[in-house]
């Protein structure tokens, strides 16, 4: 299993934009070039933090900003906006098990609860670090580098 790479780039975002807050516009371009990926994928996923209602994003000049506390914001939140399927499911079933098969007819009562649990588990786990975490961090790590 792997989450799409779209998590740990909004979470280099949400990084970008505390960092360098203050001392120039981050823009998608400025992100891009951060994260070495197309403008379009980090576009992409500003819109989907922007639609959670995460960030506001200003077009044209440019620069983004978080619309909540750093605290108030978890992993979660930041994974349900850019990675959930339909359904805030983390696990995708596979369409139409055959009913002629005992197996087949019975894996859903065979995996339903355990799959459940897995993404329960995993959700209380991203709820403990918030962005705010993260900022202090990376302001820790980076202050340490320049000694």
């Amino acid at each position: 299993m792997q989450i799409s790479s779209r998590f740990t780039i909004a979470l280099h975002i949400f990084t970008c934009v505390e960092y360098f807050k203050g001392e120039c516009k981050v823009t998608s371009d400025f992100l891009a070039k951060s994260i070495n990926t197309n403008p379009v994928i980090i576009r992409r996923i500003l819109g989907q933090l922007s639609k959670a209602g995460l960030i506001k994003v200003a077009r044209g000049t440019g620069g983004i900003d978080v619309t909540r506390p750093l605290g108030d914001i978890t992993f979660l939140d930041v994974y349900r906006a850019v990675e959930c399927i339909g359904g805030d499911e983390l696990f995708h079933f596979h369409e139409n098990p055959s009913p002629d098969c005992p197996v087949g007819r019975n894996i859903h009562a065979l995996l339903d609860d355990k799959l459940i649990s897995i993404q329960e588990a995993m959700e209380e786990k991203m709820k403990e670090y918030t962005l705010d975490d993260l900022r202090r961090e990376a302001i820790q790590e980076l202050d340490r580098q320049s000694l």
